[in-house]
């Protein structure tokens, strides 16, 4: 299911270019740009905060001696 050839992609395309028109078709895929940066960015911001925390985990832990 997750593989789609090239009919494919050119039926989708054809159909949504039927639904919005050639006039919002540009707008649409700006949003659409727009919308997956912010998407990888956040996924960038968290996974930079996990391995953050693995490392702050990692780090050896000094001994205290009690006296």
């Amino acid at each position: 299911m997750g593989n789609l050839g090239a009919t494919e992609i050119i039926l989708i395309v054809l159909v949504i270019l039927l639904f919005f028109g050639a006039r919002k078709l540009p707008e649409l895929a700006q949003g659409l740009g727009k919308g997956i940066k912010e998407f990888r960015k956040a996924t960038k911001e968290i996974q930079d905060d996990i391995e953050g925390e693995i490392k702050k985990g990692d780090k050896p832990k000094e001994k205290t001696t009690d006296k």
